[in-house]
């Protein structure tokens, strides 16, 4: 074992095992997140093999203002680290499986409705209206209208990953028999049916980008590159904001479609298929959303309630 490594060339050794392993940017963003504010914890540079799980203890107490979930990252990414560290035998314990894992909060499932995805659709072409002295209150139109149109109506159809989205390139479009294939965590592709009002709004975005070939990102920025997650999520806000509608996220879509599918019929096996889920947990919250909405439903139509037979 070689006890003179630090903390820094750890990192770097993990960072060579983790760019071979084709990990999504997502997840190596969030990684190395974690690691850089641990080292700032840690202050200085120290052997790996002297830190301590106590470190880690520390080092998530003293995060401030933050979520349940963001600290669960934190864990999780330490632990990626130690458990790389433990097969290289650069250290003999896995110091972070020792510390008790955050539990992150449940947050309530708030599907959009029917209006607030009209709302945006109506949004994306336009800025919101706005007045100069001496003139009439107008609007200007905004970039990429096709292609956030496109954005908005896949998210609704198919409920993928932000990561996923911007993953995604031409040729991982099948318009002509209306599918898309994605690649979710763990490296595991799927493939996931769009609607044909989903592949009109995509074709229509790609007869704009004529000289596009099938290897370049399906939904890019103006100079080409993949739209990223950062990128999308403003754009979405910037939408939301003129929409009049507070809390846009990709998430929220991934919600409204999970719900939606099983609202409408949909089987909770292939909804499990579709969000790319290794479980069943989180098909369960959506079943019982869904579950309460058919409640609330029956007892507004119920004829032996509305009849007062």
């Amino acid at each position: 074992m070689n006890k003179s490594i630090s903390f820094i060339q750890a990192i770097e050794g993990f960072e060579l095992n983790v760019r071979s392993r084709y990990l999504s940017q997502g997840t190596v963003k969030d990684y190395f997140t974690t690691f850089r504010k641990f080292f700032n914890f840690l202050e200085d540079d120290p052997p790996i093999e002297l830190i301590s799980s106590k470190h880690v203890e520390r080092f998530l107490a003293s995060q401030e203002n933050i979520s349940n979930k963001t600290l669960l990252n934190y864990h999780r990414g330490l632990s990626a680290l130690w458990t790389w560290c433990i097969k290289e035998d650069l250290v003999k314990d896995h110091i972070v499986q020792k510390v008790d894992r955050p539990k992150p909060e449940k947050k309530s499932i708030v599907p959009y409705t029917q209006v607030d995805v009209k709302a945006m659709l109506e949004a994306v072409g336009k800025s919101m209206i706005y007045s100069r002295p001496g003139k009439k209150e107008s609007c200007h139109t905004v970039t990429h209208p096709e292609r956030n149109r496109a954005i908005i109506l896949l998210l609704l159809d198919t409920g993928i990953r932000a990561t996923e989205l911007c993953d995604l390139k031409i040729h991982n479009t099948d318009l002509k028999n209306r599918r898309i294939t994605v690649m979710g965590k763990g490296s595991k592709q799927r493939t996931i049916p769009i609607s044909a009002r989903t592949g009109q709004m995509i074709w229509r975005y790609l007869t704009l980008r004529k000289n596009a070939r099938v290897n370049e990102p399906l939904f890019a920025t103006r100079d080409g590159r993949p739209i990223n997650r950062d990128q999308l999520l403003k754009a979405l806000r910037v939408i939301g904001k003129r929409a009049g509608i507070a809390g846009v996220n990709v998430h929220r879509f991934r919600h409204t479609f999970a719900v939606s599918y099983l609202r409408n019929g949909g089987d909770p096996f292939s909804l499990q298929i579709m969000l790319g889920h290794s479980t069943k947990e989180m098909v369960k919250n959506y079943l019982s959303l869904a579950q309460a909405d058919l409640e609330k439903n029956h007892m507004l139509a119920s004829p032996v309630d509305n009849w007062r037979l």
